[in-house]
C-alpha cells in the first residue's frame, strides 16, 4: 500500500464522489450528496463559516489552506474531485484546493471563471470542478479543458469525467435517484447511501495507475483502509425559496467516532 501513498503528491486534496440533482424534487431546486476521501494523516478542519471569509461555509485543508467544497451566503457553490491518473502526476503543481477557494472568494461570475480555468487549468494535476450558483452550475475538467453547463438532471462525478460509468458512480446514482424520488427527504437516508462500502468485482475495476489492490479499495462509495479513506460526508439541499440546509458528518477516526454538524441559512 505504501507505493500509493508516496506516489500521490502531498499537495493533492481528494474528493471522491459528488451526486447532483438539479430541479428534480418538488421542494428542492438543488440537492447534493458528496464524500471527501483523503489520507487520515492530512489535517483538516470541519465545515464552518471561515474567520477570514465569514461568507464562506466550507471545510478547510490545514496543510495547503484550500478547500474541497463550499457554498457562500450569496449562493456561489464550488466542489472539486481529482482526476485519478497517477502516471501523469506533477510533483510541483499547486494545490487544487485553491481552485475552489479562488472561485468562492473572488468576484468573477461562473462564466468569467470558466475563462480562467481554460487558460490556467493545466497548471494543476488532473481535476474536475463543479461550480456556479445554486441556480446555474457548470462542470469543467482540466483533462478535457472544456466547460459544460449542467441541465435539469441527475449527475454523478467521481475521479474521472462526469458520469463515467464506474461501479461507484453507477451504484451511487441509482440509490440517489431512488432517494430523491421520495416526497420527504431524510438526511439519514443520504448518509446511509454515502456510507455504502460495497466493493466492485475485479472485472468492474478501472485502470488508473494505482494497481489492482488499490483499485479495489477505492471502488466503493465509502472507502476504508489503514491510511486512507472517506473523511467526511456532506448533504446540501437548497429549497426553491433559497433556504440552504447543510449537513456534514466527519469520519476522522474509529476512536473518536463520527461528528455531525448542520447549518441552515437563507441565501442573500
Amino acid at each position: 500500500m505504501s507505493n500509493f501513498y508516496f506516489t500521490i503528491n502531498s499537495k493533492i486534496i481528494i474528493m471522491c464522489l459528488i451526486l447532483i440533482a438539479r430541479n428534480q424534487h418538488h421542494q428542492y431546486k438543488l440537492i447534493l450528496a458528496a464524500n471527501r476521501d483523503e489520507f487520515y494523516a492530512r489535517e483538516s478542519e470541519q465545515v464552518n463559516f471561515w474567520q477570514d471569509y465569514p461568507f464562506i461555509l466550507a471545510g478547510k485543508d490545514l496543510s495547503a489552506g484550500g478547500t474541497w467544497m463550499g457554498i457562500t451566503k450569496v449562493g456561489k457553490f464550488c466542489a472539486i474531485t481529482n482526476y485519478r491518473d497517477l502516471k501523469n502526476v506533477k510533483s510541483n503543481a499547486p494545490s487544487r484546493g485553491e481552485v475552489v477557494l479562488n472561485y468562492l472568494t473572488g468576484s468573477e461570475s461562473a462564466v468569467e471563471y470558466s475563462e480562467i480555468l481554460i487558460n490556467r487549468g493545466e497548471m494543476y494535476n488532473g481535476f474536475n470542478l463543479i461550480y456556479g450558483t445554486v441556480d446555474e452550475l457548470f462542470y469543467y475538467s482540466n483533462k478535457s479543458n472544456q466547460v459544460e453547463k449542467l441541465e435539469n438532471s441527475i449527475y454523478g462525478l467521481s475521479n474521472h469525467f462526469l458520469d463515467t460509468p464506474w461501479h461507484k458512480n453507477i451504484r451511487a446514482k441509482a440509490r440517489f435517484t431512488e432517494l430523491i424520488s421520495q416526497n420527504e427527504l431524510s438526511e439519514d437516508s443520504f448518509l446511509d447511501l454515502l456510507t455504502d462500502d460495497f466493493q466492485a468485482s475485479d472485472d468492474e475495476l478501472p485502470e488508473t495507475g494505482v494497481g489492482k489492490e488499490w483499485e479495489k479499495i477505492l471502488s466503493p462509495i465509502f472507502i476504508k483502509s489503514e491510511i486512507y479513506g472517506t473523511r467526511c460526508s456532506t448533504i446540501i439541499k437548497v429549497t426553491h425559496d433559497n433556504q440552504v440546509e447543510f449537513t456534514e458528518v466527519t469520519h476522522d477516526s474509529i476512536t473518536s467516532g463520527d461528528k455531525r454538524v448542520s447549518y441552515n441559512f437563507k441565501i442573500e
